[in-house]
């Protein structure tokens, strides 16, 4: 699904806002400052900090001391102040729950392996958890959606029970526009949510049915993302609110697996996108072991900001995770998840950013400040942290724009917005992209939920209008689509692999256009005298 959006479907919404501050920088100097964002810089960035001495950049390694004194450097060289009390860091902490590979999980008489058929764990801070024949249920999608007239646990006692769940939501599986919200993936159909939804419910616990094109990855993200260190928050209460074991099987195992039941796995799944819909997988149970390696630590956020020069209390953030999935030392040959699109292209892009707003000879009217977040490949955490703990408040936060694996494959004539619709930043990324000689279009893939799975989901929760685009359908020209195809092949299936590595051939122009644009609505937010809103249609809005 692609939606053009034209600047006069949109005026009204940038009418509201473009009255001026009293900034006194002139057309040239912010002219200036868009064109110093550049490939070489940009492309320096990327390299050093997707570099195998980064190690993959893991939360709580030596690789996020690395990332951490690399942006220092960078932000106070370029005159950001500390934006955490004197302190670039904001402590995150941490805690490391690695299971055991040496684990089989046995249903209907047969022990399936791990990788090859599951991936199993546990949230619980636990060095031993196992589910010993629990009955398993299938709940179609494992949603509660009281605004969507949806339960699929509606009379159900799951306690002691492993559910099995499909991913994605209905609306996926029917493409009818009117169901959640059609082919564009909602909340409900993040694997997070299905897990936290099965340990409200109380079950023992909770597997989720892999499919590639409902998930928008293939089984291999999986193994690499599931696999080793998984981290979580240190509570007091240990996740013992969490189901005792969560984790995926491959849809090939559901097949069996329906099929011992007396089940036949498409006709169930068709069920189950036609209303809420639950049934027992009669005859099966689960049993398996988690063995689990525990380790508390501590990780950081990194948080610099330009006071603005008449309202500095306001702030303007940019944001990106810094982290990626480390080095597997179980992985042989090339076992450095280097995580150079995911996301070494969206850290680098914050400093050229930021570079650009320190080269304006009067700051902004309003704070600009750039937020690095840890862990967000498990789960959104740094973001997660920083919302519950804001070093600025939400009421103090006027915008967020999030920098997310930027375009590697050159210019194009659009931009795409995830989660298009949903504020007036969308108007003033349009007004920005005229100037580039593009349009805004929508996520050209929504079925993946994208708008819930990048960090500012959790500023979007605050209440705090989020932008997150990038990237683009429509090459400018004959070359640019050529190569376009080639480094797609390049790149199929890299997404969490090894081979997300820098690569000297990649085009960056397009991700500099993105880069400016990004540059020009932060600018812009900071010098209009209104606030950007949600649209009255957002499911957020200021608290």
């Amino acid at each position: 699904m692609k939606i053009k959006m034209t600047l006069s479907a949109l005026s009204l919404a940038i009418v509201a806002g473009c009255a001026s501050t009293t900034s006194t920088n002139n057309d040239n100097a912010v002219k200036a400052a868009y064109d110093s964002i550049n490939q070489t810089q940009l492309a320096e960035h990327i390299k050093i900090l997707a570099s195998d001495e980064f190690g993959g950049r893991a939360p709580s390694s030596e690789g996020e001391k690395l990332t951490l004194d690399y942006l220092t450097k960078h932000f106070k060289a370029l005159g950001f102040a500390p934006g955490n009390n004197g302190s670039y860091l904001q402590e995150v902490p941490l805690v490391s729950i690695e299971a055991d590979a040496n684990m089989t999980l046995s249903i209907g008489g047969k022990a399936y392996e791990y990788k090859k058929d599951m991936v199993m764990g546990t949230a619980r801070i636990s060095e031993l958890q196992s589910l010993d024949k629990s009955q398993l249920v299938f709940v179609g999608y494992g949603v509660n959606a009281p605004e969507y007239n949806w339960n699929d646990y509606d009379g159900l006692d799951v306690k002691g029970k492993t559910v099995v769940m499909l991913v994605n939501d209905p609306g996926f599986a029917t493409k009818e526009p009117t169901l959640f919200t059609g082919e564009a993936m909602t909340y409900y159909g993040r694997w997070t949510y299905k897990f936290e939804e099965a340990s409200r419910q109380g079950a023992s616990g909770a597997i989720i049915i892999h499919e590639t094109a409902p998930a928008s990855y293939p089984w291999s993200v999986v193994e690499n993302s599931w696999s080793g260190p998984q981290f979580g928050f240190q509570k007091d209460n240990n996740n013992m609110d969490r189901v005792a074991v969560e984790g995926w099987i491959t849809v090939d195992v559901a097949k069996e697996l329906f099929e011992k039941a007396g089940l036949d796995f498409e006709q169930e799944k068709a069920k189950a996108a036609m209303g809420a819909y639950h049934t027992e997988l009669k005859g099966l149970d689960a049993s398996v072991t988690v063995k689990s390696k525990i380790q508390k630590s501590v990780s950081y956020n990194f948080i610099a900001t330009l006071p603005g020069s008449a309202n500095a209390d306001e702030h303007v953030i940019y944001s990106a995770h810094w982290d990626h999935l480390g080095t597997d030392p179980n992985r042989e040959g090339d076992n450095i998840y280097n995580g150079a699109h995911d996301n070494a292209t969206g850290t680098g892009g914050m400093i050229e950013v930021a570079e650009a707003f320190a080269m304006l000879p009067t700051r902004p009217s309003r704070s600009i400040t750039f937020l690095a977040v840890t862990a967000e490949e498990q789960g959104l955490l740094g973001s997660k942290y920083y919302a519950a703990n804001p070093v600025i408040p939400a009421n103090q936060t006027v915008a967020n724009v999030n920098m997310d694996s930027l375009n590697l494959l050159g210019k194009v004539k659009d931009i795409n917005v995830v989660g298009i619709g949903k504020s007036e930043l969308d108007a003033m990324l349009a007004k920005a992209a005229k100037a580039q000689n593009r349009t805004i279009a929508g996520d050209p893939n929504p079925a993946s939920g994208g708008y819930y799975r990048s960090d500012h989901f959790a500023f979007a929760n605050m209440g705090v209008p989020a932008m997150y685009a990038g990237g683009g359908t429509t090459a400018v020209d004959e070359a640019t689509a050529n190569y376009r195809k080639r480094m797609s092949l390049v790149l199929k299936g890299c997404y969490h692999q090894p081979c997300d590595r820098y690569r000297e051939e990649w085009d960056l122009s397009g991700a500099v256009q993105d880069l400016q644009l990004f540059f020009q609505v932060g600018f812009d937010v900071s010098e209009q005298t209104e606030w950007p809103k949600w649209q009255a249609t957002s499911e957020f809005q200021r608290k």
